[in-house]
């Protein structure tokens, strides 16, 4: 494991930083096969912004949910800084996940007891770091996405857009290479909307992070990179 993970923390910001090849994924539904991801793949480099589009039901959040390692393909290959994690253990791929990856979800999923500091912390108290520097740093983030005033607040006290962005800055926590976003704003009302995926954009730019994310709104996708899209399973480039 440790020489997985050095490997990983040597590649530069010009690499490619995840590489898709062939990926498949099978469901067993009613005792029969379900074929949701079928072949395709793609590249993701460092400071690029991907938009995942498609028909509902077409495989996008299954497709984000195995390259963000909370699922696997039934086959073909993921390689995240070179590294073969479609190969690791699931400790291994935890690791990984929690060093490598940043998720931000349609919904927010903050944890209703904590307050938006400790909920910005949590991952990086998940990854070793102690309390005052997961302290320090979870304020910065939230500081960064203006929502420093609300450090305190449980996100029930909070609006939707806060909410989000507190959502954006946890995702952050562990300085990702990799940002992954499953409709990040579309639970949002569109001012709201527009500013949360502003932000977003910013901070990744900012910081030659790469991000793919899922949308159906074909406004946001055009503000990607590029695009890729799903049909009849396969993972196409557009």
């Amino acid at each position: 494991m440790a020489g997985i993970l050095n490997s990983l923390s040597r590649v530069s910001k010009s690499d490619i930083v995840m590489s898709v090849r062939d990926i498949k994924k099978i469901f067993m539904e009613g005792g029969q096969p379900l074929h949701v991801l079928t072949g395709g793949g793609f590249d993701l480099a460092a400071g690029e912004i991907v938009a995942l589009v498609g028909q509902s039901g077409s495989g996008k959040s299954t497709l984000l949910q195995c390259v963000g390692l909370l699922d696997k393909p039934t086959s073909g290959s993921i390689l995240i800084g070179g590294a073969p994690v479609h190969q690791m253990t699931e400790e291994e791929r935890t690791i990984i996940r929690r060093k490598k990856i940043g998720f931000v979800y349609q919904r927010h999923n903050l944890l209703s007891d904590f307050t938006a500091l400790e909920n910005v912390m949590m991952p990086m108290l998940a990854n070793g770091m102690s309390e005052d520097v997961a302290v320090s740093r979870a304020m910065k983030l939230l500081k960064a996405v203006n929502v420093q005033h609300r450090a305190g607040h449980l996100p029930g006290e909070m609006s939707g857009g806060e909410q989000q962005r507190t959502a954006v800055a946890r995702a952050l926590a562990n300085e990702p290479d990799i940002i992954l976003a499953d409709e990040p704003t579309g639970s949002l009302d569109p001012a709201h909307a527009a500013a949360v995926f502003d932000l977003l954009l910013d901070i990744v730019r900012k910081n030659k992070m790469a991000m793919l994310f899922v949308t159906h709104d074909m406004n946001l996708a055009d503000r990607a990179t590029r695009k890729i899209t799903i049909v009849n399973g396969v993972v196409n480039k557009l």
